[in-house]
């Protein structure tokens, strides 16, 4: 899949190893390190969806159109969809299988 950034900020702090410590520490970078190797490595945002481990899921309310991917408790790795229009289904919803670029937006605890 192709990965962008939301800006050269967080880029950095998800591809500069000592970054990644320094703001998130051990544990969560370790698990950011594998959500991205596995976004980089899925075919489309719907094999995420079929990693247990990820609990891909969209988002609502103000997060409308933002997918979550688990971290290590209580943060999320926050993508959206990244093409021209966004792939729907006849119902409206996203079409996981047809997304093949995503933008990382944040990490974050979303339930703040």
């Amino acid at each position: 899949m192709n990965i962008r950034f939301a800006n050269t900020k967080l880029e950095k702090k998800c591809s500069d190893e000592k970054e990644m410590q320094r703001h998130w520490g051990s544990d969560q970078t370790k698990k950011l390190k594998q959500r991205l190797t596995e976004l980089k490595a899925a075919a489309n945002l719907g094999v995420m969806k079929t990693l247990p481990a990820a609990r891909a899921h969209t988002l609502k309310a103000n997060r409308q159109g933002q997918i979550s991917l688990d971290l290590k408790d209580p943060y999320r790795l926050i993508v959206a969809p990244d093409h021209e229009e966004t792939p729907l289904l006849s119902d409206g919803g996203l079409d996981w299988d047809k997304v093949t670029k995503v933008n990382v937006l944040e990490v974050t605890d979303t339930h703040d």
